[in-house]
């Protein structure tokens, strides 16, 4: 079914999305009816948690299922929860899938606080450095150009390009502004219509190649098995998965693995398509998991070890990032003041000799 204008709008963080799946599942678990559970949470909801659940109690009232009203908050919950909540109302097993979502989510969120975080420190320094730099550049730096000026000084060429930014930005507030707003707007422009095409860029460089990879291998594996433990076929599960992935390469694979599977061959062998994409050891214990008929379980082993590996890789490269990142604005500070001491002391230099 197609969701509502009014239902796409409708978002929840990730504390609400897992404490109303936790909520929901402890009242199933404790044997209460699906309507009784929903019209008891209903009491204590606010914001938009509340126009989830009148809109699940409005359904089920009406006699349909959970999926159903899940359907139509996409950006609440995704294809991969509505399907497979969708096979376990079929299995008669929603409470114990209610139980795995919220370890899935709670899984996942700990997952993005580690990307989050190992990004914060540097973020947070060059925001810094911005901030101060500008501070120089509209109130300290024109102070000392007029002093400079009335001096009637030669200057060096770091100078003078530092005070010819200043006049810039001071005399041309306006239009500077304007540039700079635009230049915003473009990489604003670039990030939403040809995403793809920036973030290819972004994930090409040295270092985050790789990890973008296992974040992929991490994120594609826990959503596989969620979703074969569910019950779900492995094609439909494939055709699910390609969105949970950050590279549009990556996703090609699983849509070219999809098809091989459906023309008669392994899931190994699709996989074995993708090289650079997806790491050997995965593929071999993918086909570990194919001959034991463990597939699900396999992929719950390969998802645990690749969210130890990123979190392992984030915490170097935070370490190699942080000191890189303090070395460069140390540089760029320093080169500052170098520009702005060294008139002073030539000018003193000229002087002490009388």
């Amino acid at each position: 079914m197609k969701p509502g204008k009014d239902n796409k709008k409708i978002r929840l963080s990730s504390s609400e999305r897992i404490a109303f799946i936790s909520n929901l599942s402890t009242m199933l678990s404790a044997g209460i009816p699906i309507l009784d559970a929903v019209n008891n949470l209903l009491e204590d909801s606010k914001g938009n948690i509340k126009k989830v659940m009148e809109t699940l109690r409005d359904d089920l009232t009406q006699g349909h299922q959970v999926n159903y009203s899940f359907a139509k908050f996409p950006n609440v919950f995704d294809k991969v929860t509505v399907n497979v909540v969708k096979a376990s109302e079929e299995a008669g097993t929603l409470d114990v899938t209610l139980k795995d979502l919220r370890d899935n989510l709670r899984k996942k969120e700990e997952f993005n606080d580690k990307v989050r975080s190992s990004l914060l420190y540097p973020v947070f320094i060059v925001g810094v450095f911005f901030l101060v730099l500008m501070i120089n550049l509209v109130f300290v730096i024109p102070k000392i150009a007029l002093v400079f000026e009335n001096l009637r000084i030669t200057l060096p060429l770091p100078t003078k390009i530092l005070i010819f930014v200043s006049n810039l930005i001071t005399q041309n507030t306006i239009a500077v502004a304007a540039v700079f707003v635009a230049v915003i707007l473009f990489f604003v422009y670039l990030f939403t219509q040809k995403r793809g095409f920036v973030l290819n860029i972004f994930y090409a460089l040295p270092g985050i190649s790789s990890l973008v990879m296992l974040i992929d291998v991490t994120q594609f594996t826990r959503s596989m098995h969620l979703l074969l433990s569910s019950g779900i076929t492995i094609v439909a599960a494939l055709d699910l998965t390609s969105d949970v992935v950050i590279k549009s390469e990556t996703k090609k694979v699983i849509e070219k693995t999809k098809e091989l599977i459906l023309s008669g061959k392994t899931f190994s062998d699709g996989l074995r398509t993708g090289k650079g994409y997806f790491p050997t050891m995965m593929i071999k214990l993918v086909e570990t998991g194919e001959k034991t008929g463990t597939i699900d379980k396999s992929m719950q082993d390969i998802s645990e070890y690749y969210d130890y590996q990123v979190t392992n890789t984030l915490k170097t490269l935070t370490a190699l990032l942080e000191p890189v990142t303090l070395v460069v604005v140390g540089i760029v500070v320093g080169a500052m003041m170098i520009s702005i001491i060294a008139p002073i002391y030539s000018l003193i230099g000229q002087v002490s000799p009388r």
